[in-house]
C-alpha cells in the first residue's frame, strides 16, 4: 500500500522536498508558457472545500487541476459544514472514497488535521487559521526565479503575527533564511511556532530596524477574514507598520516585496511600494497556480 502524504504545513516537506516543489513548479510554469500539454491527472478528481472563501484559492486550484487533465469539485460551506453535522472523520472517510486529492480551506487546524488523519487520499491545507503553506511554495519560487536560492538571506515580516507569518517561520527552517519578524505587542506569533525556529528567527518593534538590510519586505492585511469587527482596533495597533518607500530605502538595494493579496493600499501598503518595479507581487500571485500543480504532482506521484 502506498504511503499517503499530506500538505498541512510546510513541515510536512524535507528542505529536499521544498526545493523540488519550486524546481518543479517553474519548469510547469515554462511548459505552460510555451503551449507545451502536460496531462497526466486524467481520470483524477480534487474535492476543493472551502469553508472560508478566496478568489485566488479557488481559480488556481480549478485551473491548475484542469490543465493537469483532471477535474475540480467546488465546495462550498453550504454544501459540506464540516463539523456541524457529519463528524469530520467520517466526511473524510467517504470523501476520500470518491476523489484523489483534497484541498480544504478553513479555520481551525484542528479541523484539517482530523480529516487528513481519516482521509485515505493526499489532503492540501489551502488556508487554515494558522497556516497559509501553498501561499508559501508560490512566494519562496517567485525568489528562487528573481534572485535565486533563498538560503543565508534576510526577510523582514512586517504586521500581524498570523497563519502567513507562521507559515514564513516554517519556511525559514526548511530554507535557512533568517526572518526579522517585526509586530505590535500582542500580535506576537504563536510561541509553539516561533520557538523552534528561534535560531532563524527574532522578534522587532521598530520596523525600519527588522527592514534595514533584508533582502525581502513581506506584509499582509492588518485583519483577516473573520477579523473585520477588529479593524479599526488594529489600525490604531499597526500604526507605524504600513510598508512604504522609506523602509524599502533602508533595505537591501535589490530588495524584493511580497504581498500575498488582497493588499489594501494606504493601510499596510503604501500604493508606490506595491507598483513599484522591485513590487513581485504579481508574479507571486500567478504562482500560486503553478506552484500548487507541482504539489499535486508531488502529493499524486
Amino acid at each position: 500500500m502506498k504511503q499517503i502524504r499530506h500538505f498541512l504545513t510546510l513541515l510536512d516537506l524535507s528542505p529536499r522536498e521544498f526545493r523540488g516543489v519550486i524546481q518543479r513548479a517553474s519548469e510547469l510554469k515554462t511548459m505552460r508558457n510555451k503551449g507545451v500539454e502536460h496531462r497526466p491527472f486524467s481520470g483524477k478528481s480534487l474535492a476543493m472545500i472551502f469553508e472560508k472563501s478566496s478568489t485566488r484559492t479557488r481559480v488556481s486550484f480549478e485551473a491548475g487541476m484542469e490543465q493537469l487533465g483532471g477535474h475540480a469539485l467546488f465546495l462550498s460551506s453550504r454544501d459540506t459544514q464540516l463539523g456541524r453535522g457529519e463528524p469530520i472523520a467520517d466526511s473524510a472517510r467517504v470523501l476520500s472514497r470518491m476523489v484523489d486529492i483534497v484541498m480544504i480551506r478553513t479555520f481551525s487546524h484542528d479541523i484539517i488535521k482530523v480529516f487528513a488523519e481519516h482521509s485515505a487520499v493526499p489532503v492540501i491545507n489551502g488556508l487554515t487559521d494558522q497556516y497559509h503553506p501553498c501561499q508559501l511554495l508560490a512566494d519562496m519560487q517567485t525568489w528562487f526565479e528573481h534572485r535565486g536560492d533563498i538560503q543565508g538571506k534576510t526577510v523582514a515580516w512586517i504586521g500581524d503575527g498570523n497563519n502567513m507569518c507562521h507559515s514564513y517561520i516554517n519556511a525559514a527552517r526548511r530554507l535557512d533564511f533568517k526572518l526579522n519578524i517585526c509586530c505590535p505587542e500582542g500580535f506576537d506569533p504563536l510561541a509553539e511556532i516561533l520557538d523552534p525556529a528561534s535560531g532563524r528567527c527574532e522578534i522587532f518593534r521598530d520596523p525600519m530596524a527588522a527592514a534595514a538590510g533584508a533582502d525581502l519586505i513581506v506584509t499582509d492585511v492588518w485583519a483577516s477574514m473573520g477579523q473585520e469587527e477588529e479593524q479599526k482596533a488594529r489600525e490604531a495597533a499597526f500604526a507605524g507598520f504600513q510598508v512604504t518607500s522609506e523602509m524599502m530605502s533602508v533595505a537591501a538595494g535589490d530588495a524584493l516585496f511580497m504581498h500575498c493579496l488582497p493588499a489594501h493600499r494606504g493601510e499596510e501598503v503604501a500604493a508606490d511600494v506595491i507598483d513599484n518595479p522591485n513590487s513581485v507581487v504579481w508574479d507571486e500571485a500567478e504562482n500560486r497556480l503553478h506552484a500548487q500543480k507541482a504539489l499535486m504532482e508531488f502529493l499524486l506521484k
